[in-house]
């Protein structure tokens, strides 16, 4: 790949490299903690992705030693003051978080975190709610909430949804850092590489789902999470719906037709 073209410079920097779309977190001084800002950085950011044909995959990033803090508590603290006790602001804040995390289950396009350091709170969050994660072996993951006093339920979305109930209620209750190679045996990540391999092994991923029919894999994406939580018979029928309107894409009919004939697919992304 060539070196990336920064896009846009501030809380969150994109860089795209063909047909992947790099996002930084670029609050390094802050842990990379999700002020409103960069929340809403990301989901205008998402949903342009989502609408450019050129980008067939995403890839998360953090710039600095942290991968993602949480929230930011510092700007949650300043609005103690405010004439309703911070309420309002807390709302907003965590709504724009489950903007964020719905975003990215909604994009139709993969999306990959590329870990490199901690991922805390809100943070794993991030890295559960992904498609695919990468982490380096010196990464760690936690929702330490309990121990300021502020349960982790919103992280609890994503992260049981990754490692189960038990594993779940382990890291919400105790609130200890797990290592990258428990969070592989959880389930929270999909591999586990030496940091300076993260972001290379993270884009070859990206490059392999980009080289694939991204009209099916939008289909495909989009069907895996309608069924994962419904119960079987509404699973199946969400799936084989998909599976019979995937048939009528160009891009099925062309890849049939070139494994029957031994050659490379020539994919038009419909």
């Amino acid at each position: 790949m060539t070196d990336p073209a920064p896009k846009n410079e501030g809380v969150l920097l994109r860089e795209d490299q063909g047909p992947i779309a790099v996002l930084t977190m670029n609050r390094p001084d802050a842990r990379n903690s999700l002020s409103v800002e960069l929340l809403d950085e990301l989901v205008k950011q998402f949903v342009e992705l989502s609408d450019t044909p050129s980008v067939k995959a995403i890839v998360i990033a953090g710039n600095g030693p942290v991968f993602c803090a949480g929230h930011d508590i510092r700007e949650l603290e300043q609005h103690r003051e405010d004439d309703d006790g911070g309420k309002a602001f807390f709302d907003e804040t965590f709504a724009a978080s489950s903007s964020v995390m719905s975003a990215i289950v909604k994009s139709p396009k993969p999306v990959l975190a590329a870990v490199e350091g901690t991922a805390t709170a809100a943070g794993c969050q991030l890295v559960a709610t992904c498609d695919l994660a990468v982490a380096s072996d010196e990464a760690e993951f936690c929702t330490p909430g309990v121990h300021i006093g502020l349960f982790c339920s919103t992280p609890a979305v994503a992260v049981a949804r990754n490692v189960g109930r038990k594993r779940a209620m382990e890291m919400l209750l105790l609130g200890e850092m797990v290592s990258a190679d428990d969070a592989l045996q959880f389930g929270l990540v999909n591999r586990v590489v030496p940091r300076a391999e993260v972001m290379t092994l993270t884009l070859d991923l990206a490059e392999k789902i980009a080289s694939k029919s991204a009209a099916a894999i939008s289909m495909g994406k989009k069907a895996f999470y309608e069924q994962i939580d419904a119960p079987l018979g509404e699973a199946y029928d969400t799936a084989g719906w998909a599976m019979a309107k995937n048939m009528m894409l160009h891009d099925a009919k062309e890849g049939l037709s070139a494994f029957l004939e031994k050659r490379d697919p020539q994919w038009r992304d419909s």
